[in-house]
């Protein structure tokens, strides 16, 4: 089964979809960081160094908003934003 084909079979479960939804914010700003990321050129561990960490934190950031259990700080957006020579907005949207 393909990755659409079994999404959208998963999506008709109410509950799914209902964490699916809840987990949009995190996906959205997961998008945005990777593709910021990739229009720089810029790999993980090039992020960690301007950052001032390691790549394995560079990994673990990106990979938590996968999962929904850790948010990132607004801090560490900001340090990562600056590291690809982007600066942080957050909105409200209704």
């Amino acid at each position: 089964m393909k990755h659409d084909e079994f999404k959208k079979q998963a999506l008709k479960n109410k509950k799914v979809k209902e964490e699916y939804e809840a987990l949009e914010p995190e996906f959205s700003l997961l998008k945005q960081i990777l593709k910021a990321r990739n229009k720089t050129g810029l790999s993980q561990a090039d992020i960690a160094k301007r950052m001032g960490t390691k790549a394995p934190a560079i990994t673990r950031l990106e990979s938590s908003l996968t999962s929904g259990q850790h948010s990132p700080s607004i801090a560490t957006l900001k340090k990562y934003a600056a590291a690809l020579d982007c600066r942080l907005e957050i909105k409200f949207v209704r």
